[in-house]
């Protein structure tokens, strides 16, 4: 199975820059964006801000891969490791 990696510009500290993330990732940031009644961009912009050494897109792939490692914990009453 492979995902296309898709780029996109967006703005952060009033400066554009590009982010590649395959179409899952996208998706579930859009998904994640709406569930807080954020843009996606507002999102990307506090990932961004709270990021140590990583690249942004990495960054952005382990916010998601968190959000629903807490929201499988909380269904299940387990925390992840």
């Amino acid at each position: 199975m492979t995902d296309v990696v898709v780029k996109r510009s967006v703005m952060i500290a009033g400066h554009r820059t590009s982010v590649s993330l395959e179409a899952p990732f996208w998706d579930a940031l859009r998904e994640i964006a709406m569930i807080k009644g954020a843009s996606v961009a507002s999102l990307i912009v506090e990932i961004d801000s709270h990021r140590s050494d990583s690249n942004l897109s990495s960054a952005i792939r382990l916010f998601v891969l968190a959000h629903y490692r807490e929201a499988t914990s909380t269904i299940t009453g387990k925390r992840q490791v």
